[in-house]
């Protein structure tokens, strides 16, 4: 199998020399790679160029467009029978397309997806965001269990492949911003194609490096899932709106201290549990206590994050005309 790496890229070209650096050392070496720089003021030409005497690598630039149509335009250009996306901030490890080819020789999958888990090297903060993102007792297990909500699995683009056939077929991202993976994976499956998690494909995520840049990223997450039920009204579950009760709750403390003190107390009661779960979990995964301290505070920002851009563009979808559909193309990046 032939394999062509989909990596788009905005104004980061350290993380994607890291990302190259990771490819170099894959055990399983029939495979392209394709940067495609989104119009990036901060451009990483000069990276690809010094991997070129090792990796079969191509260099695009093209117009800011957003994540979903820049990787339309990798997959355009593509040689490979299966495509595989990767977003920048990704680390491989060398065994991630050997585990690949060897899951679609045995039982094949149109379209595939990894989970993400957190590199020993990364910093207490970026150990502590990446269990918050994995971590069942937030809204990351649903990001790497073998089901998705619904019963099937569907792959998101921080991780993800597909047969040439599944782009032929289904015709790549509709949207460029604003759960456009979510969306993408929705049309593979309404096609019949066959997809599935890969549990030894997995990537270290990088993800963000501040609990302010995480608020940012989780706010946009949230959005993205009220801009989905736009296209998919059927989408939208009760499930989704736990963040956005979670930081109702914490937000309304000051309230229920006032109105209520057996309020105020059941409130701080559920919210002290939680935070000692996450804790205990977290300290006993990576057998620090530090990040568990550390996890505690990223799960709270990404709670509240994905709950205040939930409730932000919820109250959106409820006050603008009936019909209204916002592609979000003209969004900017989350930083």
């Amino acid at each position: 199998m032939y394999y062509s790496i989909i990596i788009p890229i905005y104004n980061r070209p350290g993380e994607l020399r890291e990302l190259l650096v990771s490819l170099t050392k894959q055990t399983y070496k029939n495979f392209e790679v394709l940067v495609i720089e989104d119009g990036s003021t901060n451009r990483s030409d000069g990276v690809v160029a010094n991997f070129s005497d090792q990796l079969a690598i191509r260099y695009f630039f093209k117009e800011n467009s957003g994540q979903g149509f820049t990787r339309n335009y990798g997959f355009e250009r593509a040689r490979g029978e299966y495509f595989v996306i990767f977003d920048s901030d990704a680390l491989v490890p060398p065994h991630y397309f050997s585990a690949v080819n060897q899951q679609l020789g045995s039982s094949w999958l149109d379209a595939y997806g990894g989970p993400d888990a957190a590199h020993p090297d990364f910093t207490p903060i970026q150990k502590a965001i990446s269990y918050s993102m994995t971590s069942p007792f937030t809204t990351g297990g649903i990001r790497g269990s073998k089901k998705n909500l619904g019963g099937t699995y569907h792959p998101r683009s921080f991780n993800m492949g597909l047969s040439r056939a599944v782009w032929e077929a289904v015709g790549g991202y509709k949207l460029s911003r604003m759960g456009e993976d979510i969306e993408f994976a929705i049309r593979i499956i309404e096609n019949g194609f066959r997809t599935g998690l890969i549990p030894d494909a997995f990537i270290y995520h990088k993800r963000r490096t501040n609990f302010g840049q995480f608020f940012r990223q989780l706010r946009f997450f949230g959005r993205a899932r009220i801009n989905i039920s736009r296209y998919y009204p059927a989408e939208l579950k009760l499930v989704h709106a736990f963040p956005a009760l979670f930081t109702l709750l914490v937000f309304s403390l000051p309230i229920w201290a006032l109105v209520s003190s057996l309020l105020f107390t059941l409130a701080i009661s559920i919210l002290g549990f939680f935070s000692v779960l996450i804790f205990v979990d977290a300290a006993r995964k990576e057998k620090s206590l530090y990040v568990g301290l550390l996890s505690v505070a990223a799960a709270f920002v990404q709670l509240m994050g994905y709950g205040v851009g939930f409730l932000s563009e919820g109250w959106k979808r409820l006050t603008e005309p009936k019909g209204f559909r916002e592609t979000g193309a003209t969004l900017e990046y989350p930083s």
